[in-house]
């Protein structure tokens, strides 16, 4: 029997790797250890809650206002106690958060091999999104297993040099996580408060866009939600500080933005499901809300997830004021334009990554996700 450790330590990872630990634990051949981090707390906790899934070990590194150094030291020295305890025979870590790369620097140190779930996202700039680009890189050069979730991820790994037998293209586990929590008979009170009018759905936490772009997005989406009053917004705001400070400088007193605490995925995918326009900087969102005909405006200058802009469901729009302000007011007042994205084709899975991904580490045949 296959001994599998599972680590992760975000909410973001939580989302994808839960629905993958279910799937192993199905497996009669494969042993499996969850490890997490809680390099977030309470966002992660929500996600195991509502998974059903119980670590094993928690390793409770948050810590207030903390640094990259502050969660790679506390990660890299409580991995090795549990790593080495446990003797895995494999580490399956998750994209590109400081837990996934110090988990994998981890298993390098003790030469265990790791499998990288969302393998051969990138930008090819270290510093956008900092610190995960180089996360994710480094973790390229660790890992044994590389689950690709679209054909393009697996073709920047062969540019790197990676070995084609170790690339496996399986769709995004994102999918496979909205079979277990998009319902249609869902409510929520701040759906009562939209009521007929169009449903905005926000967020925004980018470490690279804390400071001016994150006043500069802010201030955008308030002239919009301004001009529109059949637009109303609902933003559940990322725990830092530095996020909050500037939210409520640049959008209090804006009636219809409602800002709210973080939400739990469930109502996560739920609300994205029912929304008109997504405004994010996040990575989740882009795979997610293509999934429900929702368009979204990334407000980066650059993403892991080009596959997405090209099939037309995500459009780049940076943090200048202007480029956001006259992209969104176009979405809301040029139909064409707005159904060109809606209806665009998902590049991101078919909600059987999962399945793929348990497959290989079976040894079973398997077949790769290709898009429509």
């Amino acid at each position: 029997m296959k001994k599998i450790m599972c680590v992760f330590g975000t909410r973001p990872e939580a989302i994808k790797m839960c629905p993958l630990v279910l799937e192993l634990k199905k497996r009669n051949s494969i042993e499996v250890i969850v490890c997490v981090t809680a390099q977030h707390r309470q966002m992660l906790d929500q996600v195991l809650g509502l998974f059903h899934v119980i670590p094993d070990y928690d390793l409770d590194v948050m810590r207030d206002r903390q640094t990259l150094f502050d969660i790679t030291t506390h990660v890299l020295d409580g991995m090795k106690e549990v790593l080495e305890r446990e003797q895995p025979d494999m580490v399956l870590v998750h994209g590109d958060t400081s837990t996934a790369f110090v988990t994998a620097l981890a298993c390098y140190y003790l030469q265990i091999p790791v499998g990288h779930v969302e393998a051969g996202l990138r930008t090819y700039n270290i510093y956008s999104p900092y610190p995960e680009e180089f996360n994710r890189e480094a973790i390229s050069i660790i890992s044994q297993y590389n689950f690709a979730p679209t054909p393009l991820a697996r073709d920047n790994l062969l540019r790197e040099g990676r070995a084609e037998s170790t690339i496996y293209v399986t769709g995004n586990t994102v999918i496979d996580a909205m079979r277990h929590t998009v319902r249609e008979d869902y409510s929520h009170p701040e759906l009562e408060w939209i009521g007929d009018d169009k449903l905005i759905f926000i967020t925004a936490h980018r470490r690279e866009n804390l400071g001016t772009p994150m006043h500069h997005m802010f201030r955008a989406i308030r002239r919009v939600l301004d001009e529109h009053r059949d637009c109303k917004a609902i933003y559940p705001i990322h725990l830092n500080p530095a996020v909050r400070e500037a939210a409520d400088r640049e959008l209090s007193g804006c009636n219809n933005i409602h800002l709210i605490e973080p939400v739990d995925v469930y109502d996560c995918h739920n609300l994205e499901a029912r929304s008109f326009i997504c405004l994010t900087d996040s990575g989740g969102l882009q795979e997610e809300c293509p999934s429900y005909g929702v368009p979204v405006l990334v407000m980066r200058d650059t993403t892991e997830r080009p596959e997405g802009v090209d099939a037309g469901v995500l459009r780049l729009v940076g943090t200048n004021e202007d480029t956001i302000y006259d992209a969104f007011t176009q979405l809301i007042e040029d139909p064409g334009e707005y159904d060109r994205m809606s209806q665009a084709c998902n590049p991101y899975g078919d909600g059987h990554a999962c399945e793929r991904i348990a497959d290989i580490l079976e040894d079973k045949p398997y077949s790769p996700w290709v898009a429509n």
